[in-house]
């Protein structure tokens, strides 16, 4: 060792450092092994058994996943909502980027838009109700 390397903060000791083409992980992670994105990929993909009405289906945990969001949104989830909401933006090019941006709304989507307006309004409308219920009692006392 030469007498004029200083040993420090990003300066280990020469013995301890990685001799020339060594790796400081020689085995690796091992062949045939799956990265997360993999895994996660044929996790969903995998087909189970769901009950719509009165009839079972088959279909992706992918696709379970999604319905269940939808459902949960349109019973009014806030959570659920800007999940969808998102997800949507980011995978169907909805922020004006993409060729149909200028497309007007269909029918079924004036629906949708139309209920949960209705169901924004009522929710709005019982926290006014219960806020001034509240007023109500503090202001008699």
């Amino acid at each position: 060792m030469t007498k004029d390397y200083e040993v420090g903060y990003g300066k280990p000791p020469k013995d301890s450092q990685f001799k020339k083409g060594e790796s400081g992980n020689p085995k690796g992670r091992p062949k045939g092994t799956n990265n997360f994105k993999t895994d996660l990929t044929e996790e969903l993909k995998e087909r189970i058994l769901v009950r719509e009405g009165d009839r079972s289906i088959k279909i992706s945990k992918q696709r379970a996943v999604i319905k269940s969001l939808v459902a949960r949104t349109l019973k009014g989830d806030q959570r659920a909502a800007n999940t969808l909401l998102t997800a949507m933006f980011r995978l169907l090019d909805l922020d004006g980027a993409g060729s149909d941006a200028d497309r007007p709304i269909t029918v079924d989507e004036n629906e949708v838009l139309a209920v949960l307006q209705q169901r924004t309004v009522r929710r709005m409308q019982a926290e006014d109700k219960k806020d001034d219920e509240e007023d109500d009692g503090e202001s008699a006392s």
